[in-house]
């Protein structure tokens, strides 16, 4: 749009025109006269008369002095945008900041980045403009959900993560939390976390038709909805409003925080050891954003939280049970299914269970007491085995033991380590193939006692040692968690030499040798 300078010198030339065409056509002028007679040059009287419409003037190329060295730098990053999550691309505020934090010597302003980067979007047609509502809400009225993707490096790898985002539409703050699927367990759980985070719970929640909350789309805003989701509403004590299918501008506040918060977050790609550890990175950065101010808002996120905070309800006294509850049966494979995986429980087969599915793990109890615990396989049709689970069967039927699906699992997941393979080879030279693995089997037992850990140390001494045996990995156990010192160690005597004692001799009895006769022989 041209500047009111430039709008004053358009409309002072389209009055000269005008003046130049009436002396032209009534006054009987020529073209060198009237040229003469207003002082301006006979190609402008010539274009007059041509048209009344002045024609538009040709913008100049100007040299870019400030912009130049930063060009090379934001076609890079934008090239490289192509490659990376479409949500997770750089805005123009964030390639000015890493051109401050990266080029320091390059000095230009924000205004000129975001113009250049503007210029490059018009053209690769990646701009779109929508038109949004303000609205206006009170303190602890209505908060927004949604999940959203991102990305992150886990361990050296790429993983898809589900973050989970609560919005308070009257103070702007938002809580953050990742989870590596988004399940209902998961989702509960969030809900419990945001609450927490927030300090009270909102009056109304907004979502749009997730699975998790919504079982069936009915006439207009009616909604089936799961019965855990009912269950979770009541303990807590909030009310549920669902948007339209497919119009989630209805709750454009947590559509644009998740956005918000992955360009301003989560770019470049974070780089994390753990799920912990990054869902630890989002709250932090959750926190950090309690300092910034939104839009012509006077005050903070932070300090519209806690003017908020006066006006939630109350937590309840009591968590709600998050987790699904299954009963499934004790197969002949040692295994219970639960969804669509199979997990191994120590118990005979045909025992009835109770599986507790949470967001990470699955529970197995029996009679009251947890006997088995799993990380949670959000795949299809797979199994998830315990070695230890195996191991009374595995006495009864050593022969099975080398190439057991659970030995397997155990050695990709780095809980069988190389000393267990030198240990059990030794056991099997000294005592046979299937002695020797029942032997290794009894000493797994007592992984259950004293812990692997331990054991694992154990059994790293008993090699030392050249010591293969059951009762003597039993020995070393017990002498460690008693706190004995194992025979291969020194033993300060210290105080106790005051009661050392001479060693025993016979010299004494050397005198009873006078009064016997050598001569005499006997019969």
């Amino acid at each position: 749009m041209a500047s009111r300078e430039e709008r004053v010198d358009r409309r002072a030339k389209v009055e000269l025109y005008e003046q130049i065409r009436r002396e032209y056509e009534h006054g009987g002028g020529t073209i060198r006269g009237i040229a003469k007679k207003l002082g301006i040059h006979r190609r402008m009287v010539r274009e007059a008369v041509l048209s009344a419409v002045p024609v538009e003037r040709k913008t100049p190329v100007r040299e870019r002095p400030k912009l130049e060295p930063a060009m090379a730098f934001v076609d890079t990053v934008l090239e490289a945008d192509k490659k990376a999550p479409r949500k997770q691309r750089h805005t123009a505020h964030r390639i000015w900041c890493r051109i401050r934090a990266e080029r320091p010597e390059v000095e230009v302003a924000e205004s000129t980045i975001r113009r250049y980067v503007r210029e490059r979007k018009i053209q690769l047609g990646l701009l779109h403009r929508e038109t949004f509502i303000p609205q206006s809400y009170v303190w602890g009225g209505e908060a927004q959900v949604d999940w959203y993707e991102a990305y992150a490096e886990i361990g050296g790898e790429r993983e898809k993560a589900f973050v989970f985002c609560m919005r308070s539409m009257a103070s702007g703050g938002a809580f953050h939390c990742v989870f590596p699927h988004a399940s209902q367990q998961a989702f509960l759980e969030a809900h419990e976390r945001a609450f927490h985070y927030f300090g009270g719970v909102f009056a109304i929640l907004r979502y749009d038709n997730l699975k998790s909350a919504v079982k069936k789309i009915l006439r207009g805003h009616q909604r089936e909805e799961t019965t855990r989701f009912i269950a979770f509403r009541s303990h807590w004590g909030f009310q549920s409003e669902f948007c339209n299918p497919g119009q989630g501008h209805e709750k454009g506040g947590v559509e644009g925080e998740g956005g918000y918060f992955r360009r301003n977050h989560m770019v470049p790609v974070p780089k994390v050891a753990s799920w912990e550890a990054l869902d630890l990175f989002l709250l932090e950065a959750s926190r950090k954003d309690e300092q910034r101010l939104i839009g012509e808002r006077s005050q903070t996120v932070g300090a519209g939280m806690n003017r908020e905070r006066e006006h939630l309800r109350a937590l309840a006294e009591e968590s709600f049970d998050l987790a699904g509850v299954h009963f499934p049966q004790v197969n002949s494979r040692g295994c219970v299914r639960v969804l669509t995986n199979l997990y191994s429980a120590p118990l005979p087969v045909g025992v009835a269970v109770q599986a507790k599915v949470h967001s990470s793990y699955v529970e197995i109890w029996h009679q009251g007491e947890c006997v088995a615990r799993h990380e949670r396989c959000f795949q299809r049709q797979q199994k998830v085995l315990n070695l230890e689970h195996y191991l009374e069967a595995l006495t009864k039927k050593p022969g099975a033991f080398a190439g057991s699906t659970p030995l397997e699992q155990w050695r990709a997941q780095g809980r069988w380590p190389a000393s267990f393979d030198r240990f059990w080879e030794m056991l099997q030279q000294r005592r046979g193939r299937q002695p020797g693995t029942r032997a290794m089997i009894e000493v797994l037992l007592l992984g259950r006692q004293y812990g692997y850990p331990r054991l694992q140390a154990v059994i790293e001494k008993a090699l030392n040692l050249s010591c293969f045996d059951v009762e003597a990995v039993r020995l070393l156990l017990d002498a460690e968690r008693n706190g004995k010192p194992t025979p291969s160690e020194s033993v300060e005597v210290g105080a106790l030499r005051v009661y050392d004692r001479p060693q025993p001799t016979t010299r004494n009895y050397d005198q009873l040798l006078g009064n016997y006769c050598v001569s005499e022989v006997m019969a």
